[in-house]
């Protein structure tokens, strides 16, 4: 019995000094943000050809969409999630709901990628959905509770070894027992005042009442924003369920946002929401309304006690809006410029699946919006899915991009080529 303490004893002495040892060592991230090496050397490359990228290609001959248009395949991409293209048109960045954040390359610009490999392989990433640029290419990385900042991602992401630094520090982008696995995945863009906007989740089917004032204090459930250097934290949008998708209008400046919304309902009920905000505070009915004026169960017959802004565009019920981008490019028809493209996910909670389709969304000169179906054909006759869009993006071309994290690939649709 004593020897059996007395080893113990003298492990667990061991442990603690291996530990201590262990915290004067720098992290990863602290020798990436002294510019200093980390000693990882290898990537992880994704092969593009094969029997795999074949099956890919086959299912794409399914796929409808206006006279003029073709989807092909662009790039293999495990689990890809929300994309950021490089200003430079060099790389596109593609986040996961994993730990992978993947860098895409098309150096013979015959559009289709010769490269996929994983972006700053020494970084240990958690949920790493949202990659976004700023114009003068510095990249941003929304992780489920962290922001990391890269300058000069363009350039330096061919090594391992990326510069990179804290926007906002790991458990400081939400309180860490507001933490959860639902809701989780973060998206950002860089808004017209030059300031990152972040949305956060909350992680409820409804959100209970004992949460509200933290959610509106910090922004759980709504879009934040900040500076550039991670300073002036502001809340500004409110009452969101689990926003997945926004982007700013290419001339008012106005944030236009998705959000899913309310489960357990029904088939039909609640719909999903394109939301257009207009002045910073506005909020958008969670947890009194499930879905455009559907009320919650959870909140039926209370009073509204906030003025809330209804749907620009009320979708169909659980087809799971993601992404969207405003086109601003010349390759496609005049009626498409400042448009919105978006991605739908696709149903789960529904007894016959809807979505899995890209949208398009037209806004008159009064702002009204009307979406309609862009490029389906990814549910086939069994109701079985073959591919789950989730983001869209621009290149310089003027093609977009389509992300699709259940075939692990990347689409690009082109007109008139």
């Amino acid at each position: 019995m004593k020897k059996l303490f007395l080893s113990v004893a003298v492990g667990a002495l061991m442990t603690s000094s291996a530990l201590a040892q262990s915290a004067n060592v720098p992290s990863n991230l602290e020798k990436l943000s002294g510019f200093k090496t980390t000693g990882v050397t290898e990537f992880t490359f994704i092969e593009q050809g094969g029997d795999y990228a074949e099956g890919i290609k086959k299912n794409l001959e399914r796929i409808t969409l206006p006279e003029g248009f073709k989807i092909e395949l662009y790039a293999v991409v495990p689990d890809a999630r929300h994309m950021a293209v490089g200003p430079q048109g060099i790389v596109t960045i593609v986040g996961t709901r994993k730990d992978k954040v993947w860098a895409v390359t098309d150096r013979n610009k015959d559009r289709v990628a010769d490269e996929v490999k994983d972006f700053a392989p020494s970084l240990t990433f958690s949920i790493p959905n949202g990659p976004c640029f700023s114009k003068d290419g510095f990249l941003y990385i929304a992780e489920q509770n962290r922001v990391l900042l890269f300058p000069a991602a363009e350039f330096f992401y061919e090594s391992p070894d990326v510069a990179a630094f804290n926007l906002v520090a790991q458990g400081d982008l939400i309180p860490a027992d507001q933490e959860s696995f639902n809701h989780t995945a973060r998206v950002c863009k860089l808004g017209p005042d030059g300031k990152i906007y972040i949305s956060l989740g909350q992680p409820f089917n409804v959100a209970p009442p004992e949460n509200i004032e933290i959610n509106t204090k910090l922004g759980i459930g709504g879009i934040i924003r900040m500076n550039t250097d991670g300073t002036g934290r502001e809340v500004y949008t409110n009452g969101i369920r689990n926003s997945v998708g926004h982007d700013f209008h290419p001339t008012t400046g106005e944030l236009w946002f998705t959000d899913n919304q309310v489960d357990g309902m029904g088939d039909d009920i609640p719909p999903g929401e394109l939301n257009r905000q207009t002045a910073m505070g506005q909020h958008f009915g969670h947890p009194w309304f499930g879905g455009g004026d559907v009320r919650t169960n959870e909140y039926a017959g209370q009073d509204v006690p906030v003025e809330v802004v209804m749907p620009a565009v009320a979708t169909a019920a659980h087809a799971a809006d993601l992404g969207m981008t405003f086109y601003t490019g010349n390759q496609f028809p005049a009626k498409y410029k400042n448009a919105i493209f978006s991605a739908q996910h696709g149903s789960w909670n529904r007894t016959t699946p809807v979505g899995a389709r890209v949208m398009v969304t037209t806004i008159d000169d009064e702002g009204n919006a009307t979406m309609e179906p862009f490029a389906e054909g990814w549910i086939d006759e069994n109701g079985e899915y073959l591919g789950r869009p989730v983001d869209i993006a621009q290149l310089r071309d003027g093609s977009i991009l389509v992300s699709d994290d259940l075939a692990g690939a990347i689409y690009r649709i082109s007109y008139g080529e």
